[in-house]
């Protein structure tokens, strides 16, 4: 397990196949924290390095860890007296943007008991799955949430975790008719969460969510002008235990 805090600076990628194929790679970074001991930067970093519930799935009033434990319960898996670490990122001057947030359930002795892999899309709406994974980190789950424009809710995700001193990752390949039409991945490297580290990574990557969010929106509007069609949105229907 890498020492907590972390900062896990690495390359997010995006990859559609078909109908188009269209490709982009984005340098960033995300915390790597255990929820219930989140990092406290001195106060000039303090606006750069907050953490709150109402960012991710359930009450917004309670913990991170309470609402986590809560949607496992709902979908019949008890974390109680879990540790329950979370790779995200942090509010940058009040904003905040998670394309994917994820957190791992650990029991007591040390085994992951699950995964909740917790979905954003730019319309302010989320979605969380629960993963049950094999030895390598990998999981199955249908899909049941509208994130891009150009894609409908159907098929399935085939992805993948890694959590090791050395490496921090994720994969998602979105499959639908039997074919892999988009992936998503992000790769890095956690090293301790000091207020120098921080420091350099903000002078590095300023506002590093403002830009995650622009850049996704511009990408789409690229596709838009090649003329991909907009699959019209669902009306988002919300998860027992979540709000």
């Amino acid at each position: 397990m890498p020492a907590l805090p972390a900062l896990v600076e690495g390359t997010v990628g995006h990859t559609r196949r078909t109908p188009l194929r269209h490709r982009f790679t984005n340098r960033v970074y995300q915390w790597l924290v255990d929820v219930d001991d989140l990092p406290r930067m001195p106060r000039a970093l303090r606006p750069f390095s907050t953490f709150s519930a109402a960012d991710h799935i359930g009450d917004p009033h309670d913990t991170i860890h309470a609402n986590i434990e809560r949607f496992c319960k709902a979908q019949g898996v008890d974390i109680s007296g879990h540790r329950v670490l979370m790779l995200a990122n942090a509010r940058i001057l009040g904003h905040t943007f998670d394309p994917l947030s994820v957190f791992w359930a650990i029991a007591p002795d040390e085994s992951l008991t699950c995964i909740v892999a917790e979905v954003h899309n730019t319309y302010g709406e989320r979605h969380a799955y629960l993963l049950q994974t094999d030895e390598q980190g990998r999981s199955e789950v249908d899909k049941a949430f509208y994130v891009s424009p150009f894609f409908t809710v159907d098929g399935t995700y085939d992805l993948q975790f890694t959590l090791t001193p050395e490496k921090v990752s994720s994969t998602i390949i979105l499959r639908q008719g039997g074919e892999a039409v988009f992936s998503a991945t992000f790769r890095g490297t956690p090293r301790a969460a000091t207020a120098g580290r921080l420091a350099k990574l903000l002078v590095k990557m300023p506002l590093m969510t403002h830009r995650t969010s622009l850049l996704i929106r511009i990408q789409g509007v690229w596709l838009w002008i090649r003329r991909l069609p907009v699959v019209q949105r669902p009306a988002h229907v919300r998860q027992e235990g979540t709000q």
